[in-house]
Protein backbone atom coordinates (compact mmCIF):
# COMPACT_ATOMS: atom_id res chain seq x y z
CA UNK A 1 0.00 0.00 0.00
CA UNK A 2 1.42 3.65 -0.69
CA UNK A 3 1.59 6.30 1.90
CA UNK A 4 0.04 8.81 -0.22
CA UNK A 5 -3.18 8.53 -1.56
CA UNK A 6 -5.39 11.05 -3.60
CA UNK A 7 -8.24 11.63 -5.08
CA UNK A 8 -10.57 14.37 -6.55
CA UNK A 9 -13.76 14.55 -5.47
CA UNK A 10 -15.29 17.82 -6.81
CA UNK A 11 -14.77 20.95 -8.54
CA UNK A 12 -16.34 23.97 -8.53
CA UNK A 13 -16.43 27.21 -11.32
CA UNK A 14 -15.63 30.72 -10.37
CA UNK A 15 -16.50 34.04 -12.02
CA UNK A 16 -14.24 37.29 -11.43
CA UNK A 17 -14.70 40.05 -13.04
CA UNK A 18 -11.04 40.69 -13.65
CA UNK A 19 -10.63 37.33 -15.74
CA UNK A 20 -12.91 34.89 -17.53
CA UNK A 21 -14.53 32.10 -15.33
CA UNK A 22 -12.52 29.05 -14.85
CA UNK A 23 -12.56 25.29 -12.64
CA UNK A 24 -11.37 24.68 -9.19
CA UNK A 25 -10.45 21.13 -8.32
CA UNK A 26 -10.79 19.97 -4.98
CA UNK A 27 -8.29 17.69 -4.25
CA UNK A 28 -8.03 15.22 -0.83
CA UNK A 29 -4.34 13.99 0.35
CA UNK A 30 -4.41 11.34 2.95
CA UNK A 31 -0.67 10.98 3.85
CA UNK A 32 0.01 8.83 7.11
CA UNK A 33 -3.52 8.60 8.39
CA UNK A 34 -3.91 12.41 8.02
CA UNK A 35 -5.59 14.18 5.03
CA UNK A 36 -6.19 17.51 4.25
CA UNK A 37 -7.59 19.15 0.82
CA UNK A 38 -5.70 21.21 -2.17
CA UNK A 39 -7.02 23.32 -4.20
CA UNK A 40 -5.86 23.65 -7.90
CA UNK A 41 -6.72 25.15 -11.61
CA UNK A 42 -6.12 22.98 -14.48
CA UNK A 43 -3.38 25.56 -15.11
CA UNK A 44 -1.75 24.35 -12.66
CA UNK A 45 -1.97 20.59 -13.27
CA UNK A 46 -0.44 21.84 -16.58
CA UNK A 47 2.56 23.53 -15.11
CA UNK A 48 3.41 21.02 -12.90
CA UNK A 49 2.91 18.08 -15.66
CA UNK A 50 5.55 20.51 -18.13
CA UNK A 51 8.23 20.62 -14.84
CA UNK A 52 7.74 16.52 -14.24
CA UNK A 53 8.46 15.89 -17.83
CA UNK A 54 12.03 17.47 -17.35
CA UNK A 55 12.63 14.58 -14.59
CA UNK A 56 10.18 11.81 -14.60
CA UNK A 57 8.23 10.39 -17.64
CA UNK A 58 4.89 11.26 -16.59
CA UNK A 59 1.41 9.90 -17.88
CA UNK A 60 -0.60 11.73 -20.56
CA UNK A 61 -2.65 14.47 -18.96
CA UNK A 62 -6.04 15.80 -20.14
CA UNK A 63 -6.15 17.63 -23.12
CA UNK A 64 -5.60 21.87 -22.15
CA UNK A 65 -8.62 22.65 -24.32
CA UNK A 66 -12.16 22.16 -23.67
CA UNK A 67 -14.71 22.62 -25.78
CA UNK A 68 -17.76 23.57 -23.76
CA UNK A 69 -17.73 24.21 -19.77
CA UNK A 70 -20.69 21.53 -19.75
CA UNK A 71 -20.92 20.00 -16.29
CA UNK A 72 -19.71 16.29 -18.00
CA UNK A 73 -16.92 17.42 -20.15
CA UNK A 74 -15.94 18.80 -16.79
CA UNK A 75 -16.61 15.76 -14.92
CA UNK A 76 -14.44 14.03 -17.37
CA UNK A 77 -11.31 16.36 -16.64
CA UNK A 78 -11.84 15.58 -13.35
CA UNK A 79 -11.66 11.72 -13.81
CA UNK A 80 -9.04 12.54 -15.63
CA UNK A 81 -6.65 14.80 -13.58
CA UNK A 82 -7.63 12.12 -10.37
CA UNK A 83 -6.08 9.49 -12.46
CA UNK A 84 -3.13 11.42 -13.78
CA UNK A 85 -2.30 12.01 -10.12
CA UNK A 86 -2.63 8.33 -9.21
CA UNK A 87 -0.44 7.06 -11.83
CA UNK A 88 2.49 9.12 -10.75
CA UNK A 89 2.06 8.26 -7.19
CA UNK A 90 1.90 4.06 -8.50
CA UNK A 91 4.03 4.30 -11.25
CA UNK A 92 6.95 6.46 -9.44
CA UNK A 93 9.35 4.41 -6.88
CA UNK A 94 10.41 7.93 -5.32
CA UNK A 95 8.39 11.06 -5.91
CA UNK A 96 9.25 14.16 -6.93
CA UNK A 97 9.71 17.10 -4.50
CA UNK A 98 7.86 19.34 -6.69
CA UNK A 99 4.68 16.83 -7.17
CA UNK A 100 4.81 16.82 -3.30
CA UNK A 101 4.75 20.63 -3.21
CA UNK A 102 1.93 20.78 -5.68
CA UNK A 103 -0.33 18.65 -2.96
CA UNK A 104 1.15 20.80 -0.30
CA UNK A 105 2.85 18.03 1.57
CA UNK A 106 5.45 20.07 3.33
CA UNK A 107 6.89 17.33 5.66
CA UNK A 108 7.39 13.83 4.58
CA UNK A 109 8.42 11.23 7.03
CA UNK A 110 11.40 9.10 5.64
CA UNK A 111 8.79 6.27 4.16
CA UNK A 112 8.98 4.42 0.37
CA UNK A 113 8.03 6.58 -2.29
CA UNK A 114 9.75 9.83 -1.23
CA UNK A 115 12.62 11.90 -2.49
CA UNK A 116 15.44 12.18 -0.16
CA UNK A 117 17.17 15.12 0.61
CA UNK A 118 20.72 13.39 -0.04
CA UNK A 119 22.76 10.44 0.99
CA UNK A 120 23.34 10.53 4.98
CA UNK A 121 26.23 8.84 6.27
CA UNK A 122 25.15 7.25 10.28
CA UNK A 123 27.89 6.64 12.22
CA UNK A 124 27.69 5.76 16.02
CA UNK A 125 29.19 8.54 18.06
CA UNK A 126 30.33 5.93 20.84
CA UNK A 127 30.83 2.27 21.05
CA UNK A 128 30.29 0.28 23.89
CA UNK A 129 30.90 -3.46 24.44
CA UNK A 130 28.22 -3.54 27.64
CA UNK A 131 25.89 -1.77 29.16
CA UNK A 132 27.81 1.10 30.77
CA UNK A 133 24.79 1.75 33.00
CA UNK A 134 24.08 -0.93 34.49
CA UNK A 135 27.57 -2.90 34.46
CA UNK A 136 30.44 -2.47 36.33
CA UNK A 137 33.86 -2.10 34.75
CA UNK A 138 36.25 -5.05 34.65
CA UNK A 139 38.12 -4.64 37.80
CA UNK A 140 34.82 -3.99 39.95
CA UNK A 141 36.11 -0.62 41.07
CA UNK A 142 34.19 1.72 39.25
CA UNK A 143 30.88 1.93 37.70
CA UNK A 144 28.70 4.38 36.03
CA UNK A 145 25.28 6.07 37.39
CA UNK A 146 22.74 7.31 35.62
CA UNK A 147 21.70 11.20 36.66
CA UNK A 148 18.90 13.10 35.94
CA UNK A 149 19.58 15.38 32.66
CA UNK A 150 19.42 19.00 31.93
CA UNK A 151 20.66 20.82 28.58
CA UNK A 152 24.01 21.41 30.91
CA UNK A 153 24.48 18.42 32.54
CA UNK A 154 25.62 15.05 30.58
CA UNK A 155 23.62 11.85 30.30
CA UNK A 156 25.62 10.19 32.92
CA UNK A 157 28.93 10.05 35.06
CA UNK A 158 31.75 8.66 36.15
CA UNK A 159 31.88 7.42 39.69
CA UNK A 160 34.93 5.97 41.08
CA UNK A 161 34.31 4.70 45.03
CA UNK A 162 37.53 6.60 45.56
CA UNK A 163 35.20 10.08 45.93
CA UNK A 164 32.68 11.32 47.74
CA UNK A 165 29.50 11.53 45.69
CA UNK A 166 28.50 14.73 47.57
CA UNK A 167 31.37 16.42 45.78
Amino acid sequence: MHSVMVCIPSFRSEDSAMEKGYTVFKIEVLMSGRQHTVEKRYSQFHTLHKMLKKIIKPPEIPSKHVRNWVPRVLEQRRQGLEQYLQTIIMENEVLPKIFLDFLNIRHFPSLPKTESCGKLSHQPVLLYLRDPYVLPSADGNEIYHLLPTSSSQPIYEFISPYRSTTD
